[in-house]
């Protein structure tokens, strides 16, 4: 255990460059209620050259809050920072059609189900930084433990959860389901095998449906201009098993519509870290508070945490997402046993159905 005592300037001002050269344009906050109609309204913006907007809220993000939040300092001076649990995974298991389906937690927002011997990877992150935040722990696996056959589904582009060298790295073969706007990325990195979907879209891929769905994000990189890619999370169904993968998102109504529309939903793969200063992060990143309300929304049987401990990126400490969301069980009278926050390389195997 260390404290966190450093004001973390040191990154900050490295995402405060790198937004200067990308230009964050300052968005006006809508205050209307969110209805559910507005997750199935179109998520196109006709005064912005069709950029893609959130239909039921706008981010508040602007030059001057990131210069705000880069210069302020961390409200965690001095609170306990446990280190990030690892464990060894050599992924052995992976070559085993008949293995009992298993998640395993790679880091970040990068997990592995293993069901019926068909791989899948969310947001697949295996390499040493995420352009600019440096790993602190190595991935759960190796890239090269990934059959052949696996899939992937990627929920938007910001660099920790494209990876561009974990594309590259991967077997050629690996299929890609990705939001609107981000094929051509992977065309021109020589990946053909690319599904794009806008959201509310399904693709199927053998005994696979795989749906795309409204989150509450935006998206922007190097080569690509803010919102001129789609962000979204994933519905992903076995036949035997639904899967959900929130992707990274803010607290939104879209969970219960989700839990009312796709019932029975067995695991939720759901971000808890990366949420101070909430002034700065609630519209794009949930609180720990905000996604246990998300598991209660979806009804779902099992909760993965995720977005923790991978990456330095906001005010709390990396380590310390779990301690909360233990707290806010407990707060609130829950049942600990459906909520997994597991170690990196850690493989979860699911109670039979």
């Amino acid at each position: 255990m260390q404290l966190y005592d450093r004001p973390r300037r040191a990154t900050r001002a490295a995402l405060c460059l790198l937004a200067t050269s990308l230009a964050f344009a300052a968005t006006a906050v809508r205050e209307d209620a969110p209805t559910r109609e507005s997750l199935y309204a179109s998520n196109r913006d006709a005064e912005d050259d069709g950029r893609f907007i959130t239909p039921w809220a706008n981010s508040n993000r602007s030059l001057w809050r990131m210069l705000r939040w880069t210069f302020s300092r961390s409200p965690y001076a001095g609170v306990d920072a446990p280190p990030t649990p690892v464990v060894a995974n050599d992924g052995a298991y992976l070559s085993d059609a008949n293995a009992p389906t298993s998640l395993t937690w790679i880091g970040h927002a990068s997990y592995l189900i293993h069901d019926g011997g068909d791989v899948v990877l969310t947001d697949p992150h295996f390499t040493k930084r995420a352009l600019l935040p440096a790993r602190l722990v190595p991935a759960g696996i190796e890239m090269s433990a990934v059959p052949d056959d696996a899939f992937a589904v990627i929920s938007h582009n910001h660099y920790d959860h494209l990876d561009g060298g974990s594309v590259k790295g991967l077997p050629d073969s690996v299929g890609w389901y990705v939001p609107l706007g981000l094929a051509e990325w992977f065309h021109d990195r020589g990946r053909h095998d690319v599904t794009e979907l806008d959201w509310w879209q399904s693709a199927e891929r053998g005994r696979w449906k795989i749906t795309c769905l409204p989150s509450q994000h935006w998206s922007q990189r190097i080569e690509q201009a803010a919102n001129t890619t789609l962000w979204c999370a994933w519905l992903i169904e076995s036949g035997e098993r639904r899967y959900f993968f929130a992707g990274d998102t803010g607290y939104f109504h879209g969970f219960a519509e989700y839990g009312r529309v796709f019932p029975d939903i067995d695991a939720a793969l759901l971000p808890i870290g990366a949420y101070s200063p909430r002034w700065f992060m609630k519209f794009q990143h949930m609180d720990p508070a905000e996604a246990y309300q998300a598991f209660r929304d979806l009804g779902a049987s099992h909760l993965f945490a995720m977005h923790w401990g991978t990456f330095d990126l906001t005010d709390e400490p990396p380590g310390h997402p779990p301690t909360e969301l233990a707290e806010v069980i407990a707060a609130a009278g829950g049942d600990p046993e459906p909520v997994h926050v597991l170690a990196v390389g850690e493989r979860f195997l699911l109670p039979p159905n």
